[in-house]
């Protein structure tokens, strides 16, 4: 039997705290405010997606820190970075 190798890329998207709305709780930063890799500007985040990785300032994030769909991640508490704080998210897909 062949072994088949699974499809797994990453899809990286980059922005600053600033681009976000609310606050406490609520804060939260549309993909449309992200860049993705190729230096275009993300219209969505992936539909499906094995895992994401949330940096704050290139520090990577437990899970519990946010939580995301294809239009907007929220980061409870983000309203108190620095607007200049780069936010980084990475999805890995399969």
């Amino acid at each position: 039997m062949a072994i088949i190798k699974p499809f797994v890329a990453g899809r990286r998207f980059s922005s600053t705290a600033g681009a976000g709305t609310g606050t406490g709780a609520t804060y939260s930063i549309a993909a449309t405010a992200f860049t993705t890799d190729t230096g275009a500007a993300a219209t969505a985040f992936p539909a499906s997606f094995a895992y994401y990785n949330l940096y704050i300032n290139a520090v990577i994030q437990t899970a519990d820190t946010s939580t995301v769909t294809t239009t907007t991640i929220t980061i409870p508490g983000g309203d108190t970075l620095d607007p200049a704080t780069p936010i980084i998210v990475e999805f890995v897909v399969t």
